[in-house]
């Protein structure tokens, strides 16, 4: 068995979360609006209690904050929706040790660490790191 082989055995899935018994972690208007400031967002594919988002295409400049309990699909659909020109910004869970990061994330998109924890709907801070991940054709 090759080393990447035994490192993909031992790495969580991680898609049910220990941490939490919601998905629903509404992004924080300031860190959203400095985001969209930049990117000038024209989707969201996975809003606050809704479905759809990975049947259809993606905007030209997606924002997401995926369900934190099965972020592997989504992003494995930022990473293809990127392969077609278009740039995904997705807020994650900042969890280095999970087969979707090593799959979908780490050098397939560009990595932004959040210093502290974000306090999501307006509570106390979350209970994980969070991390910036932007996908761009490459």
């Amino acid at each position: 068995m090759c080393r990447r082989d035994k490192e993909r055995k031992i790495m969580s899935d991680f898609t049910k979360s220990h941490i939490s018994k919601t998905d629903n972690w509404k992004t924080p208007d300031k860190l959203y609006n400095e985001l969209n400031n930049e990117f000038h967002f024209n989707d969201d594919p996975c809003p606050l209690n809704g479905n759809g988002g990975l049947e259809r295409e993606w905007g030209s400049s997606t924002f997401m904050n995926p369900p934190y309990s099965k972020p592997t699909p989504w992003v494995k659909k930022a990473y293809e929706q990127s392969q077609k020109g278009k740039t995904i910004v997705g807020l994650l869970r900042g969890d280095t040790s999970t087969r979707w990061f090593h799959d979908w994330v780490l050098g397939k998109a560009e990595l932004r660490f959040i210093k502290g924890r974000i306090h999501f709907n307006d509570l106390k801070p979350a209970p994980f790191p969070s991390i910036i991940a932007i996908w761009r054709k490459t």
